[in-house]
């Protein structure tokens, strides 16, 4: 009976570091994601806490549109509007959900409900000389799943899985140094 209650034990401690150790995998999956000669989900770790830079409603979906200190830096400098390029080392993430209205708030406003996906900006002069400057990723999240993956020609809208998939709709930015996003007031 003892040698039965320790199999037990063993097996339920297995299985608990198991679940433990998967749910932590899967958290950090999206880490090792890259697009191929191109950005990497993990050069924008941390990304959650950078502050606002401004937000967006397009397509059925909402975006917060977020900016590293040097991004931050970068507009508050009053780049692009004084000429100027964002420095190397500037960074956007642009994250959109597919909003629901908030039946228990006054209005009733839209508020973010299921992730869709993550967009990241990355100035890098040298590294994407041929596209303005800046690298591009998009990362599409499957809900069901809680996983990412890269973006692809079948999403809305479609996208090249490659650092320059975001270079063709910027270049109507060239003049803001191919950032449609202004830095909203506050």
């Amino acid at each position: 009976m003892k040698g039965k209650s320790i199999l037990i034990s063993v097996g339920i401690t297995v299985a608990l570091v198991a679940m433990a150790t998967g749910a932590a995998i899967s958290a950090d999956d999206r880490y090792s994601l890259k697009v191929p000669d191109g950005l990497a989900f993990s050069e924008f770790r941390g990304y959650e806490g950078w502050q606002v830079i401004s937000i967006s409603y397009n397509g059925g979906k909402m975006a917060a549109i977020l900016g590293n200190p040097a991004m931050i830096d970068a507009f508050k400098a009053g780049i692009p509007g004084n000429g100027k390029p964002f420095p190397d080392g500037a960074k956007m993430a642009k994250i959109h959900w597919v909003p629901i209205k908030n039946k228990f708030a006054p209005g009733p406003p839209l508020v973010p409900n299921t992730l869709h996906d993550i967009d990241f900006m990355l100035k890098d002069s040298q590294r994407f000389a041929d596209s303005g400057g800046w690298g591009y990723a998009v990362f599409e999240y499957d809900d069901p799943t809680a996983t990412f993956r890269l973006g692809n020609l079948t999403d809305h809208p479609p996208q090249g899985n490659n650092a320059k998939c975001g270079a063709a709709c910027h270049t109507i930015a060239a003049k803001q140094d191919y950032v449609f996003t202004k830095y909203a007031n506050r």
